[in-house]
């Protein structure tokens, strides 16, 4: 079976989900890896994004129009993590976007860190909102985030890919 890698990163965290995955399909027949491109011959993509407003990136949603009569093991990262119940959302929305005639096979989310932009945001809103519980819970999810992905993360995606390719 041909398998291709095919994902979008901004901050590093899905590469490194991807490349996680790479690793573990070392003895498969890997004929792609990297960003969204034209006329990828494989049987299985592995499909990976950020996750941008509760979306996949919009490299990934175009690239999803292009693609047919394929198995796909979804794949995500988020600055949000924690919830089971969020990531399936996100994948649902993502799954949305996938042309029928493919075939949606599993996913796989873990959270991400994310740029310290969006901490500072988080800091100066707090100082002007010094009760608005929702912003501190922004902020402690931003510092767990910064681990992420970590080592267990990392072997998780491992099992699942070795799972979805035997």
């Amino acid at each position: 079976m041909k398998i291709a890698i095919v994902y979008k990163s901004i901050t590093g965290n899905t590469k490194l989900i991807a490349e996680a995955i790479k690793e573990e399909l070392k003895d498969n027949e890997v004929v792609y890896f990297g960003e969204p491109a034209e006329s990828i011959d494989a049987d299985f993509i592995f499909l990976g994004s950020w996750t941008d407003k509760g979306m996949c990136c919009k490299e990934i949603t175009d690239f999803c129009h292009t693609i047919s009569n394929m198995q796909i093991a979804y794949f995500g990262t988020a600055g949000f993590g924690g919830s089971e119940e969020y990531y399936k959302s996100l994948y649902n929305r993502v799954k949305e976007s996938i042309p029928s005639n493919n075939t949606v096979v599993d996913y796989f989310f873990c959270q991400g860190k994310m740029p310290m932009a969006i901490r500072d945001r988080y800091s100066k809103l707090i100082t002007e909102h010094t009760e608005d519980s929702n912003l501190k819970v922004s902020i402690e999810n931003f510092d767990k985030a910064l681990s992420h992905p970590d080592t267990t993360d990392l072997e998780n995606v491992k099992i699942w890919a070795r799972k979805l390719i035997k």
